[in-house]
């Protein structure tokens, strides 16, 4: 289970809930703060345009516009769509290796990690390497 942030999220479920709703792989990732295998989720390689949105609650994530091929196995963007869509939690579950957790902030589900300083040539110089299954694309409308 994701560790709490003493956050009160708009979407607030019980793990009985979660579960439910969720599918084993998407809670893992989602509600346990789990990791697809690389270059395995459905969003990796695609150029599809369209916003890309919490799979749990829904709630518009990134868009296409700011993803970028990084090779790192997992889809990247270089923002999201707007800062108060998403939170940060210091991630020291790797030893001597601290990172950034992203996760939704509309329900709090464990998204992926932002890196800086990679040297991607992007505006902003991060990388959010989200796991696809924690996503849904909705396609731009032609």
């Amino acid at each position: 289970m994701l560790e709490p942030t003493g956050r009160t999220y708009k979407v607030e479920k019980t793990e009985e809930q979660w579960r439910e709703e969720l599918a084993p792989e998407e809670y893992s990732v989602l509600r346990n703060a789990g990791t697809e295998r690389p270059f395995t989720g459905e969003y990796n390689e695609t150029t599809t345009e369209g916003v890309y949105a919490c799979r749990a609650c829904g709630s518009e994530l990134f868009t296409s516009e700011t993803k970028f091929t990084s090779h790192c196995g997992w889809p990247s963007f270089y923002t999201p769509l707007a800062e108060d869509r998403v939170e940060y939690i210091e991630d020291d579950s790797l030893p001597g290796r601290p990172r950034v957790e992203v996760r939704c902030a509309n329900c709090g589900s464990h998204m992926g990690h932002v890196f800086e300083g990679e040297g991607y040539d992007t505006p902003t110089d991060q990388r959010y390497c989200i796991n696809s299954i924690s996503m849904t694309l909705r396609p731009a409308q032609a």
